[in-house]
């Protein structure tokens, strides 16, 4: 018997369509991942929820993922981390996430609480990404919480993991998705990816691990050089092309606001036009775009694909 379908995330994976998928920031105020949400809307199947990204406070994913839902009817995908939370309080926002409708949860370990805008406070890790994407998966399948103690109304929803396929060395990282997989995880996404060789060792060794699970790619279009830049210098596993970052740096150049956006655009265009190209050769059943602010970019990057 097939497993139910609860999303449209998980519906649009299972048809064998490409699927998108955006991302959004609650941070201190929802009122633009709202608007953002309704500018995704009808470019992207579903949107992550991030849950107090590198460790900056931020509204809680739970809430801001039922919001967005609410206002704008995106489809959400509630980040949810270990950083933060114990087990028992975990196992209870999973519950609170059925209850609220929502349909899909992307399990996180999470980063060190050090790195963000509250170093003070004690970080948590009583369980991590596959223990957490294990205890989801008993919720909604086994209809038990984290003790064991059955539960009338399970949720009704999907679990992903995240994965770096520009981690060095690669391999430590493949049998943790491995394990996520045998865990329970639905659906992989990925950290940013700009090179097409990063990729080929990525999915060479999915493929010599056997693991079947769907994979959405990760990658980001920059509105900016200091955004691409950013990327380069400080997220773990991800190199910017030096040639990328040397033609968005030349775009600083031009004064006009408008034929500057133009250039941006048509650097981030030819670009992953090609890495598009190249994606086309791999298992990968989607991408994840993580261009906050950036939805502009989109409807010509979904044409490659088409």
């Amino acid at each position: 018997m097939a497993e139910e379908v609860y999303s449209d995330l998980m519906r649009e994976i299972k048809s064998g369509r490409f699927v998108w998928t955006g991302e959004l920031e609650p941070a201190k105020d929802i009122g633009e991942a709202i608007e953002a949400a309704r500018e995704l809307k009808g470019l992207v199947t579903a949107c992550n929820v991030t849950d107090n990204p590198q460790s900056f406070a931020a509204i809680n994913s739970l809430a801001a993922a039922y919001k967005i839902q609410q206002e704008t009817g995106m489809e959400c995908i509630y980040q949810l981390r270990c950083a933060d939370r114990n087990r028992l309080a975990l196992c209870s926002d999973v519950m609170a996430a059925g209850i609220l409708g929502l349909k899909n949860i992307l399990a996180l370990t999470g980063d060190y609480v050090s790195l963000g805008d509250t170093p003070r406070a004690k970080p948590v890790y009583d369980l991590d990404s596959t223990t957490l994407t294990r205890m989801i998966h008993t919720l909604v399948h086994e209809g038990k919480d984290i003790s064991g103690t059955e539960i009338p109304n399970p949720p009704k929803l999907h679990v992903g993991a995240a994965a770096g396929p520009g981690v060095d060395p690669l391999e430590p990282e493949l049998y943790k998705m491995k394990r996520k997989a045998l865990a329970g995880a639905e659906f992989f996404q990925t950290q940013v990816v700009y090179l097409p060789e990063v990729l080929d060792r990525f999915f060479k060794g999915v493929k010599e691990l056997n693991i079947e699970t769907p994979i959405l790619v990760g990658i980001f279009p920059a509105k900016s050089y200091g955004a691409a830049k950013f990327f380069d210098e400080y997220v773990t596993g991800v190199d910017v092309p030096p040639d990328f970052l040397k033609e968005l740096e030349a775009t600083k150049q031009i004064k006009d606001k408008e034929k500057r956006k133009e250039e941006v655009d048509r650097v981030n265009i030819e670009y992953f036009t090609g890495f598009l190209e190249h994606l086309k050769d791999t298992p990968a059943v989607g991408c994840h775009i993580m261009a906050v602010g950036y939805p502009r970019i989109i409807p010509e990057l979904k044409k490659v694909m088409e």
